[in-house]
């Protein structure tokens, strides 16, 4: 039979004792004892909007279009095949309809389900640059935008 390795506990593992919060952490062999990273009271970096999901930016879509047509989510709901309370939650971003709830959704409100898709990617994209254009600084340029791909 072959000798196993002896093992050794890891400094800080479930074979050490738990030390009391405040107490100075033990030095590491080979290292110095660790020291606090200050705070700043100030961010380092700017606050970024954060991106919706596509189900957020989709279900935004749908109400908008539903409202746009001055319906009641049961009539809606109703052509669509499912019930009001779903069609709630996915117009609220809470669900993630299937690609064939989504193209009875669009069927429902009149639309294809191509023209829904890049109706809310159109708006993914309008917020994009929106928020582009609020982080940025203002530069002076000749009235020309180009955007590398």
């Amino acid at each position: 039979m072959s000798e196993h390795p002896r093992l050794r506990a890891i400094p800080g593992g479930l074979e050490e004792p738990v030390r009391p919060q405040g107490s100075p952490v033990p030095a590491v062999e080979g290292r110095g004892v660790p020291q606090a990273v200050p705070r700043t009271s100030e961010p380092t970096r700017r606050t970024v909007e954060r991106e919706p999901l596509w189900r957020e930016a989709l279900g935004a879509q749908l109400r908008a279009l539903r409202l746009e047509q001055g319906e009641k989510l049961s009539e809606t709901a109703g052509r669509a095949g499912i019930s009001p309370q779903y069609l709630s939650e996915v117009e609220r971003g809470r669900k993630e309809p299937s690609s064939e709830m989504i193209a009875a959704l669009a069927g429902a409100l009149g639309i294809s389900l191509g023209g829904l898709t890049l109706q809310v990617a159109e708006g993914l994209r309008r917020r994009q640059l929106a928020s582009f254009a609020r982080t940025s600084a203002p530069a002076r340029h000749s009235g020309h935008l180009s955007l590398a791909a």
